[in-house]
C-alpha cells in the first residue's frame, strides 16, 4: 500500500519549528510510515532567530493554511504542525489564539477539542487558551456534553472501542459537595449525566487531584478537564516529548507537537524533535487507519 503523505508545517520561522520540522521529515522513524512534505519558507527575510515578529507571525500562517487546503483536497491526507507563537500572530493582526481555534475556522468544523495523547494517559481539554478567571463563565452545561460527546465519538479512531471517560471537577476536592464551589452540581454532573444516558460510558466529575493517577493506571482510557493547566500538567508530567496533541472534530487529521517555539534555543541545533516525530507518525497511523488499516489501543506512535 502506498504510504500516506503528511504535511509537516514549520510553525513560528524564529522558533525551533523549523529544526524539529527538518529533523523529523528525514528521521527513518517517520520515513518508514509516511511520505513527509515540508510546508513553509524556512528562512525568511526579516525574521531574525529567536525574536518576536509580524513577520513571522503571517509565515507560520501561511504555511498551516496551505497545508490545510492541501489536505482538505486530498492532496495531502494528514497535517502535522510545529509550534506557533500565539503573539507573533497577534501582532501579525491574526485574531486566532492557537492551531485549535484557527483549524476549525479554515475546516468550518462546528465543534472541536485539543487532545493530549500519551501512552500513559489521554486528556481532552474542555476550555482552551482561556483566562484561567473566564473558565466558570465559559463551562457551561452545552460545552460540556459537546465536548463528552465528541470524545466518546473521536477515540475508537485512536483504537478504543467503547471509551471509558472520566471528568475532572473544576474545584479542590470536586466542589466538596458545594462547600467548595458548585459548579460541580450545576452544571458538570448534568452534563455528565445526559451522555450517560445517551450509553456513552462517562463518570465524574472527580477530584483532579487523584483521577489523572487513576486514569494513567488504566482505569480511565482518556480524562476530560475543564480547563488548559488542569489537562497539560499531569500529561507533560509523564510524557513530555512523546505526547501528541491532536485536533478531535476536523474533517482532516491534524497532530502537533506538545512544547512551544523555545526562542530561546533557536538556531542552535538543540531542539529534541521526538513530539514532532510522534506527531507525524500518529498521523500517519491515523491516515492508515483512515485507508482500512485499524490503529491499535495504546500503541506508540
Amino acid at each position: 500500500m502506498k504510504l500516506p503523505r503528511v504535511a509537516i508545517t514549520i510553525g513560528d520561522p524564529a522558533g525551533i519549528g523549523p529544526e524539529v520540522a527538518a529533523k523529523a521529515a528525514a528521521s527513518p522513524r517517520v520515513l518508514e510510515v509516511c511520505t513527509p512534505v515540508v510546508y513553509g519558507r524556512i528562512y525568511t527575510p526579516g525574521v531574525a532567530t529567536g525574536t518576536l515578529s509580524a513577520e513571522a507571525g503571517r509565515t507560520a500562517y501561511g504555511a498551516i493554511v496551505a497545508a490545510v487546503e492541501d489536505a482538505m483536497a486530498g492532496v495531502v491526507d494528514a497535517v502535522a504542525t510545529a509550534p506557533i507563537s500565539k503573539e507573533a500572530f497577534a501582532l501579525a493582526g491574526l485574531p486566532w489564539r492557537g492551531h485549535t481555534e484557527l483549524l476549525a475556522h479554515l475546516t468550518g468544523a462546528p465543534s472541536v477539542a485539543m487532545m493530549f495523547y500519551a501512552d500513559a494517559l489521554r486528556v481532552v481539554l474542555a476550555t482552551i487558551h482561556e483566562p484561567l478567571a473566564a473558565v466558570p463563565r465559559l463551562l457551561t452545561r452545552d460545552l460540556l456534553e459537546r465536548v463528552i460527546r465528541l470524545t466518546a465519538r473521536e477515540l475508537p479512531r485512536f483504537g478504543f472501542a467503547g471509551p471509558r471517560l472520566a471528568v475532572c471537577g473544576l474545584n479542590p476536592h470536586a466542589g466538596e459537595g458545594g462547600v467548595l464551589g458548585d459548579e460541580e452540581q450545576r452544571v458538570l454532573s448534568p452534563a455528565i449525566a445526559a451522555c450517560a444516558a445517551d450509553g456513552i460510558d462517562v463518570r465524574g466529575p472527580f477530584p483532579a487531584d487523584t483521577l489523572f493517577v487513576r486514569a494513567s493506571r488504566g482505569e480511565f482510557d482518556a480524562v476530560v478537564a475543564c480547563y488548559h493547566d488542569q489537562g497539560l500538567i499531569p500529561v507533560k508530567l509523564l510524557a513530555f516529548g512523546t505526547s501528541v496533541n491532536v485536533t478531535l472534530g476536523l474533517p482532516i487529521i491534524r497532530t502537533s507537537v506538545d512544547h512551544g517555539t523555545a526562542f530561546d534555543i533557536a538556531g542552535r541545533n538543540a531542539a529534541d524533535p521526538g513530539s514532532m516525530i510522534a506527531a507525524v507518525r500518529l498521523a500517519a497511523t491515523l491516515a492508515g487507519a483512515g485507508r482500512g488499516k485499524p490503529a491499535a489501543a495504546g500503541a506508540r506512535p
